[in-house]
């Protein structure tokens, strides 16, 4: 069987048969690529897209239905709108940014002190992972984020009879850990 007549389809069988679609057509597909995109780098990446594409989609092939030029302008005419659909997301991604300061190297450094100096009460949290979640959840809106036992007990819906009676027990709870203790101001 002549390469005409395999058309695309025996590529994948011969990298030659390939070799020499390539040849016969890489100029069409380059001219037919620059008349739509105006970048020479663009232009080069998509002609590299197709004809990787042509080797994912050869069995979709058909004779019949038309010749291998016009099957390959239909395999780049989709790359093409693929291109333009990325860069489009590109820019919607770019404009969600756009006009937000980006962090520069004070800010880092701010931030940096900032999770140094949390570092106590992250030790903290992790002590009160073992709580129960009420007593946890309890002891820490007050011992971290300071809350007073009234507020907590707002914060979570509870009574602050029963915010009280948790924030005890969860003290208790934690006295094996006595460098949290004097952090959550011991057990009162």
């Amino acid at each position: 069987m002549s390469r005409e007549q395999t058309g695309p389809a025996g590529f994948a069988r011969d990298p030659d048969e390939f070799e020499a679609f390539y040849r016969r057509h890489v100029d069409a597909v380059t001219r037919f690529l620059a008349r739509r995109v105006d970048d020479p780098h663009t232009v080069a990446d998509l002609t590299a897209e197709v004809f990787l594409a042509v080797l994912d989609s050869a069995h979709t092939y058909r004779p019949d239905r038309g010749s291998e030029i016009a099957w390959l302008y239909g395999v780049a005419r989709n790359t093409v709108l693929a291109q333009r659909r990325r860069t489009a997301r590109e820019l919607r991604a770019t404009s969600r940014i756009a006009g937000r300061r980006l962090l520069d190297a004070d800010d880092i450094a701010r931030l940096e002190e900032r999770v140094d100096a949390e570092s106590p009460a992250r030790l903290a949290l992790e002590a009160m992972a073992d709580l129960p979640e009420g007593d946890r959840a309890l002891l820490e809106l007050v011992a971290v984020d300071g809350l007073s036992p009234a507020e907590a007990a707002a914060a979570l819906g509870i009574r602050q009879g029963t915010a009280r009676v948790r924030l005890h027990r969860a003290r208790r709870q934690i006295q094996r850990f006595p460098g949290v203790v004097e952090m959550i101001g011991g057990t009162k």
